[in-house]
């Protein structure tokens, strides 16, 4: 949640944030109007309180006919207090509603606009060049026995899949490799609920009464997660955390969920765009002043991996339009997928500022009481990462050749054979 504090003191700058994700700004006026209408609602509480109070020291002293008369007017004075009272909470849960449905204030520098404004930050590698024609990633899973869509789709539906044999090797060995980088970095492994309350889900800044990705469980009133950054979030709310020794850093190995509302027609072929995979998420929680450099370094982290599995990938600036509702900057890393000739994102970045931490009560100590942290969340492995193994390291058999640092976690082997 944003800080209504902040906007009223910098209404622009938060206009200007609307405004670059494409937004109506005119919700800040109403914030404004609500932010006042609440100071006032609890200053006339405040002071009908005081006035009630004192009279109740009038009505202890008095004795006989002025008391009685004295305690008619309590009763009356009650009465405006217990309406005063009702006025503020309903200023109060306005002000909230109005916060919690503006989006995170972006960083400056970030480009505006929408899915395809986004800023190419660097390109590393060259794109694979072969001298035979290059399969998919699915005729090559389905050669070498990865990957079973077939009866994926006869079990459980369109965009469901087995992983098999290599495949499901190959699955775990990115997983691991990817753990252990992560452990060498400092984060702690956590295996992560995927079912989650309501006030987690929204907490983290997914929208459940609107949001047409989440699936939800409603005879329990639990939402299946599409990353373990919704579960992680929550693990510290309404918690006082001491950061004096440094960020705290969890790795959350998860499988994930998501509808892929809206998709329609689109990725319908393999494993790029499905309801269920698995995923190795790093999410921080540090003091607001080192969120930009730790940001830094989960996108440093990333790359990590991407060389690591000898990827050719960019990295892109995502467009205030296209960072969602809890992100104030994110940074997409995209690899080469051969057969489709163009980039495909394979982990995803992102500061949100204090955001979640106001939604979900986190807090750390500061000189004076209490302050928001910060939260950040990236990507260091999941399953779409096969689709681009798979394509670049091809060879004309149908056979793949394994990146050298990922061979220990195929216990040593240096090629995925046709079958």
């Amino acid at each position: 949640m944003i800080d209504v504090k902040d906007l009223c003191e910098n209404p622009s700058a938060y206009r200007e944030s609307l405004r670059a994700r494409g937004a109506q700004d005119s919700v800040v006026d109403e914030v404004m109007a609500a932010d006042s209408a609440r100071r006032s609602a609890i200053a006339r509480f405040e002071a009908l309180r005081a006035e009630q109070k004192e009279f109740g020291k009038r009505v202890a002293a008095a004795k006989g006919e002025e008391k009685q008369a004295l305690l008619a007017e309590v009763k009356d004075l009650a009465a405006n207090v217990k309406e005063a009272d009702a006025e503020a909470g309903a200023a109060q849960s306005r002000l909230t509603e109005l916060a919690r449905s503006i989006p995170n204030l972006i960083i400056e520098g970030i480009p505006a606009g929408g899915e395809d404004d986004f800023v190419t930050v660097k390109t590393v590698g060259e794109p694979p060049a072969f001298d035979f024609e290059p399969r998919d990633h699915l005729e090559i899973g389905e050669k070498i026995g990865a990957i079973d869509m077939e009866r994926g789709a006869k079990v459980s539906g369109a965009r469901f899949y087995f992983l098999k044999g290599v495949g499901a090797r190959l699955e775990l060995a990115l997983m691991n490799m990817a753990l252990d980088q992560a452990l060498a970095a400092g984060f702690e492994p956590m295996i992560t609920p995927t079912l989650v309350r309501p006030e987690t889900m929204q907490g983290t800044g997914f929208d459940v009464a609107h949001d047409d990705e989440i699936y939800k469980l409603a005879e329990d009133d639990l939402y299946l997660v599409g990353t373990s950054e919704v579960a992680l979030a929550g693990y510290h709310a309404d918690e006082i955390l001491d950061l004096t020794a440094g960020p705290k850093r969890y790795a959350g190995w998860s499988t994930c969920y998501r509808r892929e509302a809206g998709s329609h027609g689109k990725d319908t072929r393999g494993i790029i765009r499905v309801h269920q995979f698995n995923k190795l998420e790093m999410f921080i929680y540090c003091p607001v002043e080192d969120a930009e450099a730790e940001h830094a370094k989960l996108l440093a982290w990333e790359e990590e991996m991407l060389a690591k599995c000898e990827l050719s990938y960019r990295v892109i600036d995502t467009a205030a339009g296209d960072l969602g509702m809890s992100a104030a900057r994110k940074f997409d890393c995209e690899a080469w997928v051969p057969t489709q000739g163009t980039y495909r994102e394979l982990t995803s970045t992102s500061n949100c500022t204090t955001f979640q931490a106001r939604r979900l009560n986190i807090r750390e100590r500061a000189e004076k009481g209490t302050r928001a942290v910060a939260t950040l969340n990236g990507t260091l492995a999941t399953t779409r990462w096969i689709v681009a193994l798979l394509e670049t390291h091809q060879q004309a058999d149908g056979s793949v050749r394994v990146p050298e640092a990922l061979r220990p976690y195929l216990g040593g082997l240096e090629v995925l054979p046709v079958l």
